[in-house]
């Protein structure tokens, strides 16, 4: 006889006002695989794991585990079933250490106090055992994002889960950090553990998945065996339609200089080095320019010193032919359009409705406002025309509340928001972060059109991919500093890896890119 499976979540229906976010999905998942999770962005994947982790009551359906019918009312019912995930947005305690984060909700007390001795060391083990280094007593505050995804794996290894349900869990890493997961999440599959994997990048899911699903907008299509697939199948299936996986572009045409930069210097708020040192280049009006690098070289801040989010120590930012270097944003915001590198912090109000979030930086502007009050007919048109336009997707429309959109939707907002502005300057950061394939292909070509209609686009980016298939010039930061200039068309991705990992330096052009 048969194994019983590890989870089955059988004809689960989950409602929202104004949408089914799981129209009666079937899913079963093998103990010791690594089961893909495959949809576009708002296809229901988070929403359907949120069921298995207790965050979501379904309306209709059953779930058993090993064979046995349960009932999962929140999240500590999870726990104890052995269910634990790690989220897209991290669920972490901003200004608790990393070992108080990882042992919260299952604490060892005696006589009322806490007992951390034992739990350091369980923590330490695991962490050795794993390959998942962790500093126990760093805040969390002030560590990486690759870091705070290790605290979450090590939150669900600690309480001994046997489910774990990864959430986007590579959106926000590094290639080298993808990697390392990629190895950990095989090594727990070895060891029995059964994994749920969501996810956009089709290269992750045939590298690491046993078996992939496919959610299409709320209904189940599929599920396939990775060995007996491609990411053009694969692709197929999620958008319902073949997607052009690399993108086409004809030639740039560089015209005038819109940004010119010249020795910037950016402080950084985490150590005493500056974060940007010295920094000139200039992006020309109808090009693309990448600045690719390993997170956390600078590349954050650079943009915060462009976009005038920080101030700049040294230096001249020169934007359209005016100086710019210590004006304010909403100065800025006149010629320069910003797509955040994180939509929560710096992109979106998310308790606001979508239609005001759609003119945050043109509500002061006469087609929205008359006496002093907004004129919510305009604003009400003017974002229904840009969630049409852009595909934006969302259970009420203009009046649906931010926060209860899908990722991927939120960027769309986002994204929508800043090109509308037809902007001279466009600083894009991280613009596909956590977007399925099909919304990947489309935005690449609208940061192409935008620069066809004569913008100087400014990318940063840490997919490699993405680099090397958009950028019309790419500049590599290591270290707060531009260490060569490179042309996409005749470098390696090997080369433009020495590059971002400080072994190789391009001398002439990493003072003055040009």
């Amino acid at each position: 006889m048969d194994k019983p499976y590890a989870i089955e979540m059988l004809h689960i229906t989950k409602r929202f006002p104004g949408i089914i976010a799981n129209d009666n999905i079937t899913l079963q998942l093998k103990k010791g695989e690594i089961h893909a999770l495959l949809g576009e962005n708002g296809a229901g994947k988070s929403t359907l794991m949120s069921v298995l982790f207790g965050l979501y009551k379904a309306e209709e359906g059953v779930i058993k585990k090993d064979g046995k019918e349960v009932t999962i009312n929140n999240p500590n019912d999870a726990n104890d079933l052995g269910i634990g995930m790690v989220h897209q947005h991290f669920k972490l305690v901003q200004c608790f250490t990393v070992l108080d984060n990882i042992i919260l909700g299952v604490e060892t007390t005696k006589n009322g106090f806490l007992q951390k001795k034992a739990a350091r060391e369980k923590v330490m083990a695991l962490s050795e055992k794993y390959g998942l280094s962790v500093n126990p007593d760093a805040k969390i505050e002030d560590i990486s994002v690759g870091m705070q995804q290790r605290t979450e794996i090590l939150k669900m290894l600690y309480r001994d889960n046997e489910i774990l349900i990864f959430d986007e869990p590579t959106a926000v890493l590094t290639p080298q950090e993808i990697e390392e997961l990629m190895q950990i999440m095989k090594s727990l599959a070895k060891e029995g553990k059964s994994i749920l994997f969501i996810s956009h990048k089709l290269n992750e899911i045939m590298e690491v998945a046993d078996r992939c699903s496919v959610l299409r907008r709320g209904k189940y299509i599929g599920t396939v065996d990775i060995k007996d697939t491609t990411p053009a199948e694969l692709s197929r299936m999620m958008v319902g339609r073949d997607v052009q996986l690399v993108t086409s572009k004809a030639d740039a045409t560089p015209g005038d200089v819109v940004l010119h930069v010249e020795n910037m210097t950016v402080a950084s708020k985490i150590h005493k080095n500056n974060a940007v040192r010295n920094v000139s280049f200039d992006v020309r009006a109808g090009e693309i320019v990448c600045i690719a690098g390993i997170d956390g070289n600078g590349q954050t801040e650079l943009v915060y010193g462009l976009s005038g989010l920080e101030p700049i120590v040294d230096g001249k930012i020169t934007c359209c032919g005016e100086d710019i270097s210590h004006a304010s944003i909403r100065e800025r915001s006149k010629n320069m359009s910003h797509i955040p590198e994180d939509r929560h912090k710096h992109g979106l109000v998310l308790d606001y409705p979508l239609e005001y979030n759609m003119i945050l930086q043109r509500y002061w502007q006469n087609e929205f406002v008359k006496g002093g009050f907004l004129r919510r007919d305009n604003i009400r048109k003017y974002s229904e025309k840009l969630i049409e336009q852009f595909d934006v997707r969302s259970g009420q429309g203009p009046v649906t509340i931010t926060r209860s959109m899908s990722g991927g939707n939120q960027q769309k907002a986002i994204i929508a928001r800043e090109l509308e502005k037809d902007p001279k300057l466009l600083i894009a950061v991280q613009p596909t972060r956590g977007l399925d394939v099909g919304a990947i292909e489309y935005i690449h070509r609208e940061l192409i059109a935008q620069r066809d209609k004569g913008s100087a686009v400014l990318l940063v980016s840490l997919e490699l991919e993405e680099v090397m298939n958009v950028s019309d010039r790419i500049l590599v930061m290591y270290e707060g500093e531009i260490v060569g200039e490179l042309d996409p068309k005749t470098v390696s991705t090997e080369e433009l890896g020495l590059y971002m990992a400080g072994a190789k330096r391009n001398v002439n052009n990493a003072k003055e890119a040009r």
